[in-house]
């Protein structure tokens, strides 16, 4: 389950994102999370995804 606070879930997600996936999609696919929600969520806290750099900035 991934944290609600927005912050945390940015340092979660870019740590598995650096760690275990080689993108977003495998992230959410594995993990049962809809991409759009999860980005929705992290782009209503300023961060947006760079699939090159395959993190939240």
């Amino acid at each position: 389950m991934l944290p609600k606070d927005p912050y945390m879930l940015l340092s979660v997600v870019n740590t598995r994102l650096r760690d275990e996936y080689g993108s977003l999609r495998e992230l959410c696919a594995s993990l049962g999370e809809d991409e759009k929600d999860l980005t929705s969520r992290l782009g209503a806290a300023g961060f947006t995804y760079d699939p090159k750099q395959n993190q939240f900035k």
